[in-house]
C-alpha cells in the first residue's frame, strides 16, 4: 500500500487530481519497501528519525525535546494542568483536539475534516474510485499493477462461503435414506441444530426436498456415468445426487461450484480417498448431459413413469390401474411453482383484518385460500419462529385438512371426537368452531404424539380439548351413542401430499397399502357405534389411492346400514363441489391446487 503521510507528517488520502507521473517505480499493494523516488520519506511503517526534520523526534519517541525549553517530558502532566506551554508555539499539547489560530492548514490530532487548501482531496473513508489512476486497482487487490497482463470476461465461478448448508442438507438426506427418518421432521431437527442464516436455511430446505423429490430419475443419470461401481459408500450417494440436483435443476447454482463443492463436502466427510470418483462422475454428467439413455413410454408405460418423475415402480403401478397412463402421469409430474405455506387464523384470539395487517408487517408475500380464514403464504421460511404463531393467533396447517374439519359441522356445547388427532390441527378447528366450550376428545396411539397435540392446543389457548393416548380401531361399549359427530383422517399411505412431502412415495408398497386398509376399516368400525343417531362421521385420508377412499367407504356402507353418505354440496368451495362424487370428494394437488384429500361425510340415520 503507498505511504498516506504528507512530507510534514500529516496525514494524506488519495486525491482524484494528484499529480502521479513519478509513479513507475511503485511496488505493488502489500510490498512495504521504501519508495526510491521520495528522497528523506521513510517506508511505510519504518518508525526511524527523519533525517531533514530537526529537533523533531521519531513517531513514538517519548523523551523530551532539548530545545523545548520548560515545556515537560511526556507523562510529566499534573492533574488537572491544561496551560499551553510558552516555548512551544503553535503546536497543542497531546491530546488536545482544539484549533490553534497559529497552525495554518495542519489540523490538530485526530481531526478527520477536509484540509483547507486541499479542494479536490476526498474526506477520509471516501471510497469513490481515482479518476486518473488508470491501472491501479481497488483497495483489497493484491495483483501488481503495471505488467499485469489484461483481465479476461472468462472467470470461475465464485465458491460459496463454507459448506456448513451442503453439510447440514447432506446429514439430513443420510438420517431419510439410513434410518428411515421422516424428511420434515429430520430437517427441522438439523436446522435448529446448525443455526444458519435464513437464505442458507431456504437453501438446504430446497436442497433436501429437490434431491429427495428427483431421487429415483438422479440416480438413473449417476448409474450411467459410474463405469460398473453402482455399489458406492451411501454418503458418496448422497454427495452425487445433491451435485446432479444442483447441476441439472437449479439454475442459480453455476456447474463447476456445483462440482467443487461436491468435492470439498466428500473430503470434509473424511473420504479423500473419494473424491477423484464424485469429481470425474460429475464432471462426465456435465460433458455427457445428452448421452443419457432415457426409457421409452412404449417399451414399459410402468417404468417409463417411474424414472421419469422419480416414483417407485409399485406406486406407478397403482397409479395407472385406478386412473390410466395419462392420468398417472399429470399426477407424478406436478410440481408446484413455488413452496407455499398455508395458514389458518384462530379466530377466538385473532381475525382477518388483525393477521392480514401483521403479515403486512413483516413483508409477507401472501394471498387468500378457498377457505375463510386460510392464507398461502410464499416464500415465508420459517414462520413458527413469528411471535404471531407462538401467541396463538393462527395456525400452520392445509387446507385439505381445514376442510375435513370443518364438514364435521361442530357446534357449541356439543361433545366430538377427533380419532386419530396428531398433531392436533383438525383438534383445533373443532374446539374454535365450538367457540371452546362442550368437549373434544383428541386421540392418538403413541404418547409422544399426543404431546404434539397438546403443545398445539395450549399455544391456541384451547381449553376444552382433551387429548389422550387411546387406540380408535378398539371397540369401546362404554362409549355407545355419546358422540354428537366423530373425525377420522385415517392413517394413510400419503400419496396424496407427495408434492409437500417427497420421501413418503418411496415408502409405498402394495402390502403396505393393504396393510392400511385394514387398519382404516377397523377404526371405522369401532368408531361408528360411538356416533348418536343423527350425528355425523367424517371419514378423510391425505391418500389418492381408491382403495384407500371411495373402495373403503363402499365396504363400510355394506357393513353399516345405518349410516348414508351426506354430501356436501354447498358447503364446498365452488371449484370443489364440481367434483364430489357419490362416495365423497377426492382433491389433486394438480388438478385443485390443493394436498391430495379425500373426504367423505356419513350420517348416522338409524340405531
Amino acid at each position: 500500500m503507498a505511504d498516506n503521510r504528507g512530507r510534514d507528517g500529516g496525514f494524506r488520502s488519495g486525491s482524484k487530481n494528484m499529480d502521479r507521473k513519478p509513479r513507475g517505480d511503485k511496488p505493488a499493494y502489500g510490498e512495504k519497501r521504501g519508495f526510491a523516488p521520495r528522497g528523506d520519506k521513510p517506508a511505510y511503517g519504518e518508525k526511524k528519525n527523519f533525517a531533514p526534520r530537526g529537533d523533531r523526534p521519531a513517531y513514538g519517541e517519548k523523551r523530551g525535546y532539548a530545545p523545548r525549553g520548560d515545556k515537560p517530558a511526556y507523562g510529566e502532566k499534573r492533574f488537572g494542568e491544561k496551560k499551553e506551554f510558552a516555548p512551544r508555539g503553535d503546536r497543542p499539547a497531546y491530546g488536545e483536539k482544539r484549533d490553534f489560530a497559529p497552525r495554518g492548514d495542519r489540523p490538530a490530532f485526530g481531526e478527520r475534516k477536509p484540509y483547507a487548501p486541499r479542494e479536490n482531496r476526498p474526506s477520509f473513508g471516501e471510497k469513490r474510485g481515482f479518476a486518473p489512476r488508470g491501472d491501479k486497482p481497488s483497495f483489497g487487490e493484491k495483483r501488481s499493477f503495471a505488467p499485469r497482463a489484461p483481465r479476461t470476461t472468462e472467470r470461475r465461478a465464485p465458491r460459496p462461503a463454507n459448506l456448513a448448508p451442503r453439510r447440514v442438507a447432506l446429514e439430513t438426506l443420510l438420517d431419510v435414506s439410513r434410518s428411515d427418518a421422516y424428511a420434515s421432521l429430520a430437517l427441522d431437527k438439523r436446522l435448529a441444530q446448525a443455526n444458519l442464516p435464513r437464505r442458507d436455511r431456504a437453501f438446504v430446505t430446497q436442497l433436501v426436498y429437490g434431491t429427495l423429490e428427483n431421487r429415483i430419475t438422479l440416480d438413473w443419470r449417476i448409474d450411467q456415468f459410474l463405469e460398473g461401481e453402482k455399489e458406492i459408500e451411501q454418503t458418496v450417494r448422497e454427495i452425487l445426487r445433491m451435485g446432479a440436483y444442483q447441476l441439472f435443476y437449479l439454475d442459480r447454482v453455476p456447474d463447476m461450484a456445483a462440482v467443487d463443492e461436491s468435492v470439498s463436502l466428500t473430503r470434509a466427510m473424511g473420504l479423500e480417498a473419494l473424491t477423484g470418483l464424485v469429481n470425474g462422475v460429475l464432471r462426465n454428467m456435465i460433458r455427457g448431459k445428452n448421452d443419457v439413455v432415457w426409457p421409452k413410454p412404449q417399451d414399459d408405460a410402468v417404468k417409463y413413469l417411474s424414472i421419469m418423475f422419480s416414483a417407485p415402480e409399485a406406486l406407478c403401478e397403482m397409479l395407472v390401474k385406478a386412473y390410466g397412463e395419462h392420468d398417472a402421469m399429470e399426477i407424478l409430474r406436478y410440481r408446484p411453482k413455488d413452496r407455499t405455506v398455508t395458514v389458518r387464523v384462530n379466530y377466538l384470539r385473532c381475525d382477518d383484518a388483525r393477521l392480514r395487517s401483521l403479515f403486512a408487517d413483516d413483508e409477507l408475500d401472501f394471498e387468500p385460500g378457498a377457505l375463510e380464514g386460510v392464507y398461502k403464504v410464499h416464500g415465508a421460511g420459517d414462520m413458527t419462529r413469528m411471535r404471531a404463531f407462538q401467541n396463538g393467533l393462527f395456525t400452520i396447517q392445509g387446507e385439505s385438512s381445514v376442510l375435513a374439519a370443518r364438514m364435521v359441522g361442530a357446534k357449541p356445547g356439543q361433545t366430538v371426537l377427533d380419532a386419530c388427532a396428531a398433531p392436533g390441527g383438525k383438534t383445533a378447528v373443532l374446539s374454535e368452531m365450538m367457540n371452546d366450550t362442550g368437549r373434544v376428545y383428541a386421540w392418538d396411539t403413541h404418547a409422544h404424539r399426543v404431546e404434539l397435540i397438546r403443545g398445539t392446543v395450549n399455544r391456541l389457548k384451547l381449553e376444552n380439548v382433551r387429548p389422550a393416548v387411546k387406540d380408535a380401531s378398539v371397540p369401546r361399549e362404554d362409549m355407545a351413542m355419546t358422540l354428537d359427530a366423530a373425525l377420522i383422517d385415517a392413517p394413510c399411505s400419503g400419496t396424496g401430499v407427495m408434492t409437500e412431502k417427497p420421501d413418503v412415495k418411496y415408502r409405498v408398497t402394495a402390502e403396505g397399502v393393504q396393510s392400511l386398509c385394514l387398519t382404516q376399516a377397523a377404526i371405522l368400525d369401532a368408531v361408528a357405534p360411538m356416533v348418536k343417531v343423527g350425528g355425523t362421521l367424517v371419514y378423510s385420508t391425505c391418500s389418492i389411492l381408491p382403495q384407500e377412499n371411495e373402495e373403503q367407504i363402499k365396504l363400510f356402507l355394506a357393513r353399516h346400514p345405518e349410516y348414508e353418505v351426506w354430501r356436501m354440496g354447498s358447503e364446498l368451495p365452488e371449484k370443489l363441489a364440481a367434483h364430489e362424487g357419490e362416495y365423497g370428494l377426492q382433491m389433486f394437488a394438480h388438478r385443485d391446487g390443493t394436498d391430495g384429500f379425500y373426504v367423505c361425510r356419513l350420517r348416522r340415520v338409524k340405531a
